[in-house]
C-alpha cells in the first residue's frame, strides 16, 4: 500500500490544482499520469448548471465518438422472429425473448449495451429495477428501443462506441472518452465530438452555463481541470470541420 500511496502522490503532483488547462495539455497530461499495468480508461467529468428535479432540466444522449471507446462492447438484445435474426447477423453478443428477460430477472448482468425491439417493451419493461439503476435499461432516447428494421442498425452503432450519457443526482456527467493508449488527436476528436453532443442535447429549461466546471482523468490518475472557455468551443470547431 505505501508504494501505491507515494506513485498516486506523485502523480497528483505534476498536476496543478489551481489551473485550468487547455483541451491539448490535459489530454497530453492524462496520459502521462496513466501509468498503471493496464490500459487506463480516459473519462469526462462535467459538473452542470442543471437541476434534474425538473423534467425540462434532465440531459441525457448518446453519441457515437468518431475514434471508439477501446474496448469490445458486449451487447444483448431483446428481440423475435425476424428482429432476432438481424441482430445476430449484426454481431450482438446475447440475443432472445422470453427466455433472456427471465434470465436477466435472475441476476445475468454479462453485458455492456441493452437493446430492445419496441413490441417487446411492455414485457421488458419489468426489468426496469434491474437495469435501471445500472445505466442499462433500454430506452427510446438513446435509440435503444427501436423497430425491427432498426435493430441491426442499432446494434452496429453499438459496437462501434456509442456513449449514452445523464446527469446523476448530483447533475453530475460522467463519460468515457476511450483508452490512455489512443493517440492525443484521438481523446481530441471523441472530446470535441462528446462536448457537442452534449451542448446539443441542452434542456430547454437550463438557464445560464450549462457546464460548470469539466476536468479530464484516467482510472488511477489525477483529475485534470479544463479550461471552460476552450471547452465551449469545441462544439464550434466540430461544427466548422
Amino acid at each position: 500500500m505505501p508504494k501505491v500511496a507515494k506513485r498516486i502522490d506523485g502523480l497528483r503532483a505534476q498536476v496543478d490544482k489551481d489551473k485550468a488547462y487547455s483541451l491539448a495539455e490535459a489530454i497530453s497530461l492524462v496520459k502521462q499520469c496513466a501509468t498503471a499495468k493496464f490500459d487506463e480508461t480516459v473519462e469526462l467529468h462535467m459538473k452542470t448548471g442543471l437541476d434534474g428535479r425538473h423534467a425540462d432540466q434532465q440531459l441525457r444522449g448518446s453519441v457515437i465518438l468518431p475514434n471508439g471507446i477501446g474496448k469490445d462492447v458486449r451487447v444483448l438484445v431483446f428481440a423475435e422472429g425476424e428482429a432476432a435474426t438481424s441482430a445476430q447477423n449484426a454481431g450482438a453478443d446475447i440475443v432472445g425473448s422470453d427466455d433472456l428477460i427471465r434470465r436477466v430477472q435472475g441476476g445475468f448482468l454479462e453485458f455492456d449495451v441493452a437493446i430492445a425491439q419496441r413490441e417487446l417493451m411492455g414485457k421488458v419493461g419489468g426489468l426496469g429495477r434491474v437495469l435501471g439503476p445500472r445505466g442499462l435499461m433500454p430506452n427510446p432516447r438513446n435509440n435503444t428501443v427501436v423497430g425491427a428494421e432498426d435493430i441491426a442498425r442499432s446494434v452496429n452503432e453499438a459496437k462501434s462506441g456509442r456513449v449514452d450519457f445523464r446527469i446523476d443526482r448530483t447533475n453530475v456527467l460522467h463519460v468515457i472518452l476511450g483508452k490512455a493508449s489512443f493517440t492525443e488527436e484521438q481523446l481530441m476528436g471523441n472530446l470535441r465530438a462528446m462536448v457537442d453532443e452534449i451542448q446539443r442535447n441542452r434542456p430547454s429549461g437550463a438557464k445560464g452555463d450549462l457546464i460548470r466546471t469539466a476536468s479530464l482523468t484516467s482510472t488511477m490518475g489525477p483529475g485534470v481541470r479544463l479550461d471552460l472557455v476552450e471547452i465551449k468551443g469545441a462544439a464550434s470547431a466540430v461544427n466548422n470541420n
